[in-house]
């Protein structure tokens, strides 16, 4: 990628950011913890150096100075410049907050919010947590900003995140370690990074012995190269006491002589910040692949979790289902309050000879009194609430187990209360929407008798009474009784039934337990949906939106035709 196009590479650049930002990839799906890591370093990358550089390509060449704890950074730094402006010692961590030091000629680059935005500015004194202390001096020749950072392996979070923030604002690294530690895995991480992102890097190899000296730096080179970093400049600054707590100049020689042959080449400075630029462009897309993966794991990871609520509740609704088609529902109380409206001894006998007896005999029950009916209709929205219940309670088990299952469902349900039973609320929601479901079938009686001419005789059962007989033969199917319950049951129902036959039709009462039944299972679906939505409302927060994985890759194919 070329910076031909400053201006349209400007405004690809920030609307890629926006888009990072907005990816919070919250769900512990595979490769979550990585992308969360690549998303911040190139958010990092695009507002601490990209869009700085890319708005002022004459702006000095920012060489940050990075390495390992007890390394040598601001000696080396103090030594360079001739002054103490950065604080060197044994305390660790020794550098708390950065320092810029640059030629007071070069100040107006970083006074203002221009790179690390972030970060307040203080000059020629500790600027604290969180921001930037710039050290002037006439010791460091224009042209070029030195950034003493924190140890990348500090025993403080925040300087080690610093350190990183930093380390990614940089035209270039200038990476500090010693002959002691320069195959510790921390920093051959941080290098490998740099090479990855095409950041030019050169390392200073400190406290080498002399009877060691082509030894070590041999094996360092040999590491470098098979690590990708074989054209990095290495400068080997020899072990020696420290003079007023600086390097001596024949110590400092080869680190000196570099900087100022950088110093002096205006042309190889625009070069090497042109390198980095281009590669951390070239960069981006690779990189942003990786969030791009691990936003599909999270879409899949998300849709796997609906799955299993949607699958668990589901079956529950097939479970209320099976209830209604079993005869469960006419088991227990709902047999005895349909004793007492209609009897049982010798009704089945009289239906075939004397249905207008039986007819009449109902009529007394039903009109004679409020009590044994409205007993019935209690007795119904009571089995139904069981069931609805019961069902929920298991939906909400199989969901939360599911979810346990898998990493990203146990985070979400990690100090959420209880969410594998039945909700507290759902028992009066159940009995609101049951009390609701025998005013539907009601109403669906009065609407088909009003259509009759049978409305008079009708009138004489009730509408209550018919609606009943109607909630009845929605629960009728019988298969779950045996013996007694389905000679009671099922001939008390039936006996019923027959009745609304002789009034209103065949095809009219199996239209009606039809219609019923269907209104039933919407509103008890309607119910399981609610209690699912429980899970819902923990995984919607952290579930990325659809088309993320879509915008994303739309966002970096626009930065590429911006080339």
């Amino acid at each position: 990628m070329s910076v031909q196009s400053p201006t349209a590479l400007t405004h690809g650049l920030a609307g890629l950011g926006r888009t990072l930002r907005g990816l919070e990839l919250r769900l512990e799906a595979p490769g979550a913890e990585e992308a969360r890591h690549v998303r911040d370093e190139l958010i990092a990358q695009i507002d601490d150096y990209l869009l700085p550089r890319l708005q002022s390509m004459e702006a000095p060449l920012l060489m940050v100075v990075g390495g390992s704890t007890g390394a040598g950074k601001s000696t080396l730094v103090n030594s360079l410049v001739g002054a103490p402006v950065s604080a060197a010692g044994v305390l660790r961590p020794t550098t708390r907050s950065p320092v810029l030091v640059c030629h007071p000629d070069d100040l107006r680059w970083f006074e203002d919010d221009r790179i690390l935005p972030g970060m307040s500015r203080t000059t020629g004194r500790d600027a604290g947590p969180g921001g930037l202390e710039l050290a002037p001096t006439s010791g460091l020749p224009t042209g070029v900003a030195l950034l003493d950072s924190p140890d990348i392996d500090s025993v403080v979070d925040t300087n080690r995140a610093l350190a990183r923030q930093l380390l990614a604002a940089a035209d270039a690294w200038l990476f500090v370690t010693t002959a002691a530690r320069y195959a510790d895995a921390v920093p051959w991480e941080l290098l490998q990074s740099a090479r990855d992102r095409g950041t030019a890097l050169s390392l200073v190899l400190d406290r080498v012995p002399r009877e060691g000296a082509a030894e070590v730096s041999g094996h360092l080179r040999a590491m470098m190269a098979e690590q990708g970093l074989g054209a990095a400049e290495l400068l080997v600054v020899p072990e020696t006491a420290l003079e007023d707590g600086r390097l001596p100049a024949a110590a400092l020689a080869p680190v000196r002589g570099w900087l100022d042959g950088l110093a002096a080449d205006a042309t190889g400075r625009a070069d090497l910040v042109r390198r980095t630029l281009t590669g951390a462009l070239e960069s981006l897309p690779r990189r942003v692949g990786a969030v791009g993966k691990a936003l599909d794991e999270q879409q899949a990871t998300a849709v796997q979790l609906r799955a299993d609520v949607e699958g668990a509740y589901e079956r529950g609704l097939d479970e209320i289902d099976e209830a209604l088609r079993s005869g469960t529902l006419l088991r227990g109380e709902v047999l005895a309050r349909w004793h007492e409206v209609v009897g049982t001894g010798d009704l089945m006998r009289e239906l075939e000879s004397r249905l207008s007896r039986v007819r009449d005999r109902l009529r007394s029950l039903v009109t004679g009194g409020p009590a044994p009916e409205a007993r019935l209709q209690a007795a119904v929205r009571s089995n139904v609430d069981a069931v609805v219940h019961a069902a929920a309670d298991r939906a909400a088990e199989r969901a939360a187990t599911d979810w346990r299952s898998r990493p990203a469902g146990r985070a979400l349900l990690e100090g959420t209360g209880r969410l594998d039973a039945a909700s507290a609320a759902l028992l009066d929601r159940t009995r609101e929407e049951v009390r609701a479901w025998q005013g539907d079938v009601f109403e669906l009686v009065r609407k088909e008798a009003g259509n009759r001419r049978q409305t008079a005789r009708f009138a004489s059962l009730g509408v209550n009474g018919a609606g009943l007989v109607v909630m009845l033969a929605v629960f009728a199917q019988t298969g779950g009784l045996t013996g007694a319950e389905l000679a009671v049951a099922g001939g008390t129902s039936a006996a019923g039934q027959r009745i609304l036959e002789a009034l209103l039709g065949d095809q009219a009462v199996r239209t009606l337990a039809a219609r019923a039944r269907t209104m039933l299972l919407e509103r008890t679906r309607g119910l399981l949906e609610a209690e699912a939505e429980r899970y819902e409302a923990l995984l919607a927060p952290a579930a990325p939106p659809t088309d993320a994985a879509v915008q994303l890759r739309e966002t970096v194919r626009s930065l590429e035709s911006a080339r």
